[in-house]
């Protein structure tokens, strides 16, 4: 049915589509090798290489807005943190910004996420002693602000901790043109039959408020976040062709904050439902990762690969 504005929770669909979704990949790796739209199975041959790609973990809150850069990312990971706020992992590969940031703090929610991709890079300005241990024995090539003084600068023009931004070309030297999307198996084509007309979706954490609002003349989906529009560094509005709200178990972990406050664990292996927004209508959809070096594959209720609308995809994480 068509939304209204109203956050939308996991309904019986989205649950039956979770065994559903497990049925479908029991004969996929999650990889790349994928059943496509079509139903075709793509061999290795044909499965697009992983690309080596840049995660930068990137602050949300009101004085690190607006972002920079963050518009040049292939995907855009938004995930619960201390205090009900929200923080954002943007991954590049395809193009890379001159600068990005605001850049803040990893969590261990992000070593986790980052294992689909082969390798990555992780810029971030630090993280807690109790994390570091944790980061060295990850497959990724870390790179705090400490490692690599001369990648990052502070702007003059905001206060700390808030104004610590990224030169991507100093820690990558150059992009291989895969989209990061497609390396771990996401497909973009034409839109699935059904779907709902859907004008507005919105999600919530207990401090922090997302809405996508369609714009037919932008064939995006415009953000906004804590009730203002999202804007780029230059004033333009930030949007998004394919927006998924993936619904997962988000549990405490064995971390906190310096306030005291538990650091939120996403679980982001297993399997859900998710609501895909493409193209002015909402899809429910399932959701698998089988194995933390697997991607997530996303599927239609018939358990065919969902196709993505080309474009920026922004993977919002939802409690269950």
């Amino acid at each position: 049915m068509p939304t209204t504005g109203t956050r939308r929770s996991p309904g019986a669909a989205l649950v039956a589509l979770t065994a559903a979704v497990i049925l479908a990949m029991s004969g996929c790796d999650g990889g790349g090798t994928a059943p496509s739209p079509d139903g075709h199975t793509p061999s290795a041959r044909e499965a697009v290489p992983r690309a080596h790609v840049l995660a930068v973990k990137i602050d949300n809150v009101v004085p690190a807005r607006p972002q920079t850069g963050l518009e040049k990312a292939d995907i855009v990971y938004v995930e619960q943190v201390e205090a009900g706020l929200s923080r954002i992992l943007a991954v590049y590969s395809s193009q890379l910004p001159p600068v990005i940031g605001p850049v803040r703090s990893a969590r261990e929610s992000d070593l986790e996420l980052l294992r689909q991709f082969d390798r990555p890079t992780l810029a971030y300005s630090g993280s807690q002693s109790k994390l570091v241990p944790l980061i060295k024995k990850a497959p990724l090539n870390a790179v705090p602000h400490g490692r690599a003084p001369d990648a990052y600068f502070r702007s003059g023009d905001r206060a700390a901790p808030h104004n610590l931004y990224l030169r991507p070309e100093r820690v990558l030297r150059a992009v291989p043109g895969t989209n990061a999307a497609e390396s771990i198996g996401i497909r973009f084509g034409p839109p699935p039959p059904g779907g709902d007309r859907a004008t507005e979706e919105e999600v919530s954490y207990p401090a922090a408020r997302f809405a996508f609002t369609w714009s037919a003349d932008r064939q995006q989906w415009l953000v906004t976040m804590d009730g203002t529009a999202a804007r780029t560094a230059e004033g333009k509005p930030l949007g998004a062709a394919t927006v998924v709200l993936q619904y997962v178990t988000v549990r405490p972990s064995l971390f906190r904050d310096r306030s005291g406050n538990t650091t939120p664990y996403t679980e982001t292996v297993g399997a859900g439902g998710a609501l895909v927004l493409r193209d002015g209508k909402a899809y429910e959809a399932g959701w698998s990762r089988s194995t933390a070096p697997s991607g997530t594959v996303f599927t239609t209720a018939d358990g065919k690969q969902m196709a993505f609308a080309s474009g920026q995809i922004w993977i919002v994480y939802v409690r269950r």
